[in-house]
């Protein structure tokens, strides 16, 4: 198990300042999180980023990959058949590939967002006669999802390299 170095430290990042809305807390936390949980897999190094860290077999490359395609989903309307595919990039797919497939992935998300003014209507989809959750399910979702994973990536990413901090 690596050691951590002063060099691996990053310094916490606090919970985000936000607006007093209800919105605009929702939007900002899940904004956080978001850029934690990308900046915990961007620079991690290969192969160790897609190697298996825990007996479930999950890795830090497939966490993000997974977070791509929830944040789709929910929020784009993308169709997912098989869920437990989403957690393995492609092989083809490095680090930088990954990265920037969910940070473009988080800008389409927030476009589709900020169009969305009242948190009890329903997420626009493109897919029709697919029900779609309220934004403020879908928000409170994200949140919980994406600090589920962050989570993860925390643990899995010191065991890589003994980088800490958000």
């Amino acid at each position: 198990m690596p050691t951590t170095s002063r060099r691996n430290r990053r310094g916490d990042t606090p919970p985000p300042r936000t607006g007093s809305s209800e919105t605009e807390v929702l939007r900002g936390f899940l904004d956080y999180l978001r850029m934690s949980v990308a900046a915990k897999v961007d620079g991690a190094p290969e192969p160790q980023v897609r190697t298996a860290g825990v007996p479930s077999g999950t890795n830090l490359l497939g966490l993000l990959n997974h977070l791509t395609f929830v944040e789709r989903a929910t929020f784009l309307g993308d169709r997912v058949t098989d869920w437990q595919a989403t957690f393995r990039a492609a092989p083809a797919d490095g680090v930088a590939d990954v990265v920037a497939r969910y940070r473009e992935t988080v800008e389409r998300a927030n476009d589709v967002l900020d169009g969305c003014t009242d948190l009890g209507a329903p997420v626009p989809r493109p897919r029709p006669g697919s029900p779609a959750p309220s934004v403020r399910w879908a928000l409170t979702h994200m949140i919980e999802e994406t600090g589920r994973h962050a989570g993860h990536a925390d643990v899995l990413r010191e065991l890589i390299d003994g980088a800490t901090g958000r």
